[in-house]
């Protein structure tokens, strides 16, 4: 068996947690992230933020866990928030209208009407 094309860590600070994700989410590793999340919600994390910086791919399956994600964490009152993904994860959640996911916006765009300024200020 061929191994996973997705490297997962995950640091934890208390009631927050950081998940880094290297390499491609598909319909392969996507399961991987899921347990991931699950695993952040069940141990109690507030917050738990996933950092994409290092994420080379991410199709419809691995959108649907972030999606599925951030529903358990709202309904569990705790917070899911995504960073730095790559220029292509970017456009699907834009064109998905998932901007809610992202933590802030992205680096060298105007902000958008999906993507509220981290600053709180005017674009």
């Amino acid at each position: 068996m061929p191994l996973p094309r997705l490297n997962v860590h995950r640091h934890d600070h208390t009631t927050r947690t950081l998940i880094t994700l290297a390499g491609e989410i598909d319909l392969a590793t996507a399961p991987l992230v899921r347990t991931a999340l699950a695993e952040c919600l069940n141990d109690g994390m507030g917050i738990t933020d996933v950092d994409l910086t290092e994420v080379t791919f991410c199709d419809a399956s691995g959108l649907n866990a972030f999606l599925t994600a951030s529903g358990l964490a709202t309904e569990a009152g705790t917070i899911l928030r995504l960073h730095h993904p790559p220029p292509i994860m970017i456009r699907i959640i834009e064109i998905t209208g998932s901007g809610f996911l992202l933590h802030e916006v992205p680096t060298g765009r105007p902000p958008s009407r999906r993507f509220p300024s981290a600053s709180g200020g005017a674009p």
